[in-house]
């Protein structure tokens, strides 16, 4: 039996258990696998570049020549593949009772706690990096730390491994414990760092590298980070001529071509083309440590490459939960309130704020 919800126009089953479907398991697999294979391909990219394995495409070739070590190696790489899909066919086989909203509410989670950390992660680093680089210019970081440590804080590779890498670990761990600070208040933070900008340069007549550098690192994070969060929030824009006027199932099959044709796509590009190789636009700058030109600026270039990785591996994860949240209305799979609420930080808007 079904009720139709007249203000809505939603039509669900909500007596009796979802029975699961093959179709439904299939999209099961399907989204747990888009989710793993994403974070798998950045271990193996780390491998790759930072360790020097040979990386799955270079098994075969290493097989036809005989090389014993890369072929050992590249086959390493190649079951961390293997064995996370089969993880994921194994744990939905297990757990067939499960819904689609539950499974979407699990990748929800892991999309919402990897911007969360990010956002700390860039909070840390963006306020230590700033307080490095201003004590440098002002000649004060010798008094502080130092003039051994003092001269090693001038070279980016240290900088990055033992002041960036151990906040960014920080901040993952903060971020698994707390979610109080919401993501919301890096828009502040952008705002009140572009104010003092203004004050210090007409009042007290002075600028430094470090202060726009800090700008563009938060206001790059703030663009970047926040698109998987407004996707669970349903807050980008769209362009409704069409959409808007279309029943619930065709908005499900709108939704769902979108994430098969566009938006997977476009994030794989983005993975693909930024680091296939060492030399590849986000590969080079992360791994030479690239900085700006400005010496005495933030050491902070390199993880703006960053971003776009996990602008792309957030979407990803969040486009999974979109997809089986969209099968699961054409399913006519009730809502059992397993689907996280929309975050406190990015409250949707009302009639009464409008």
């Amino acid at each position: 039996m079904t009720n139709i919800n007249q203000d809505s126009g939603l039509s669900a089953p909500v007596y009796g258990p979802v029975t699961p479907s093959v179709s439904g398991l299939s999209v099961r697999i399907i989204a747990g696998s888009l989710s793993l294979v994403a974070l798998l391909f950045l271990l193996n990219n780390y491998l790759n570049f930072g360790r020097d394995w040979p990386g799955v495409p270079q098994l075969f070739w290493a097989s036809s020549e005989g090389d014993s070590q890369v072929s050992y190696l590249g086959m390493y790489q190649f079951f961390f593949y293997l064995a996370g899909i089969l993880g994921v066919i194994s744990y939905t086989l297990m757990t067939k009772s499960r819904s689609l909203r539950q499974d979407a509410a699990i990748w929800t989670t892991l999309s919402r706690y990897i911007i969360r950390a990010c956002f700390w992660a860039v909070l840390l680093i963006g306020f230590t990096d700033m307080l490095i680089s201003m004590l440098r210019i002002e000649g004060g970081l010798e008094a502080v730390v130092g003039e051994s440590l003092s001269t090693n804080l001038a070279s980016p590779q240290f900088r990055g491994i033992y002041v960036h890498f151990p906040l960014a670990l920080i901040a993952f761990g903060i971020s698994a414990v707390t979610s109080s600070l919401g993501f919301i208040w890096l828009s502040l933070l952008v705002v009140v760092a572009e104010f003092l900008i203004v004050i210090c340069r007409f009042v007290f007549s002075y600028e430094q590298a470090f202060m726009g550098d800090l700008v563009r690192f938060w206001y790059a994070a703030l663009f970047l980070f926040a698109s998987a969060y407004t996707l669970i929030d349903e807050g980008h824009v769209r362009v409704d001529v069409l959409y808007g006027h279309l029943k619930d199932n065709a908005k499900a099959w709108c939704n769902i071509t979108g994430i098969a044709l566009l938006g997977l796509p476009l994030c794989w590009m983005i993975l693909l083309l930024g680091m296939w190789t060492k030399g590849s636009s986000i590969n080079s700058p992360l791994f030479s440590f690239e900085i700006s030109q400005s010496v005495y600026g933030m050491y902070v270039k390199y993880l703006m490459a960053v971003f776009l990785v996990v602008f792309a591996v957030s979407m990803i994860i969040q486009f999974a939960s979109y997809l089986l949240t969209n099968v699961a209305n054409l399913h006519g799979e009730p809502d059992d309130g397993t689907q996280p609420q929309k975050a406190e930080e990015f409250p949707a808007p009302t009639d009464e704020t409008i």
